[in-house]
């Protein structure tokens, strides 16, 4: 063993490396970088400065995304062969991590998008119903169970998220649910027969509706969900005034809600039919 005086201290490797005395502890514990000695009457541990490059290597390898029981495998006995080995693995890695916050970014830019062309939308002066020629687009869609209440709404819209998640399924960070035409027609607006989640790409074919470019009529709400009666009013009215047949159900797209919101006076909901002209 090197001279007490020749080792450096927990703090003062802590202190050089940014890292914390936690963290070595950690290391310690886990047998991936272990002191050169420790102090049999107070504990203390102390490091020689060879081992200080060997900290570095493991730092680095942290910062490539390495787990620490990778770590300890691979420094048991590594030489070139097997760390460019080792480097090119990681790197098929990197590039599937890559191509995964790809899809978040867009799905993360398209949320924002559609918060501002809600905003833009929701201004003073602008005209509250418009036509769209709307893309064909991909949902997961979950059954909403009776009596078809706020509840049950809610129950079915966490149930999507956790299948997605567990699914690792492409979808859109936003909800929404389907009102069948004929509840709307008799004033029953907030019973949603689905909830769903806009996808990126197919699922589970049972479980994906697939909703085809088309003519739709939209309509923002502004508010909570109870008082979107008002809104549907509006669009069956604008619709009838203007020649339009409805031919779906409606589609309700939250743009602001409770994830984006504390205030529920706040909250924005597109409401779209299909329609064709009488």
């Amino acid at each position: 063993m090197e001279k007490k005086e020749n080792l450096f201290s927990i703090g003062e490797v802590a202190r050089y490396q940014n890292i914390s005395k936690q963290t070595l502890i950690f290391y310690d514990k886990a047998g991936v970088f272990r002191p050169a000695w420790v102090d049999p009457e107070n504990g203390y541990r102390y490091y020689s400065a060879s081992q200080l490059d060997y900290l570095d290597t493991i730092l680095i390898m942290k910062q490539i995304g390495f787990s620490l029981q990778e770590i300890k495998a691979h420094m048991q006995h590594y030489d070139l062969d097997s760390s460019l080995a080792m480097l090119r693995r990681q790197l098929d890695v990197i590039d599937r991590k890559v191509a995964e916050l790809k899809l978040v970014r867009s799905r993360v830019q398209n949320r924002c998008d559609q918060m501002e062309a809600a905003r833009a939308h929701c201004a003073p002066g602008q005209p509250g119903i418009e036509l769209e020629d709307a893309p064909a687009q991909d949902l997961f869609c979950l059954p909403v169970q009776a009596p078809y209440t706020l509840r049950e709404i809610s129950i079915a819209t966490k149930q999507c998220f956790a299948r997605a998640a567990a699914e690792a399924l492409p979808v859109f960070f936003q909800c929404g649910v389907v009102v069948p035409l004929e509840k709307i027609r008799a004033g029953r607006c907030t019973e949603a027969s689905l909830a769903f989640l806009p996808i990126e790409r197919g699922g589970p074919a049972e479980q994906v509706r697939r909703l085809p470019a088309g003519r739709r009529a939209c309509i923002y709400h502004v508010g909570d969900y109870l008082s979107e009666g008002q809104s549907y009013r509006k669009l069956l009215d604008w619709c009838g005034e203007h020649r339009l047949r409805i031919v779906s159900d409606a589609y309700e797209f939250c743009i602001n809600d409770y994830l984006t919101t504390h205030d529920e006076s706040e909250y924005i909901t597109k409401i779209a039919v299909y329609v064709e002209e009488e």
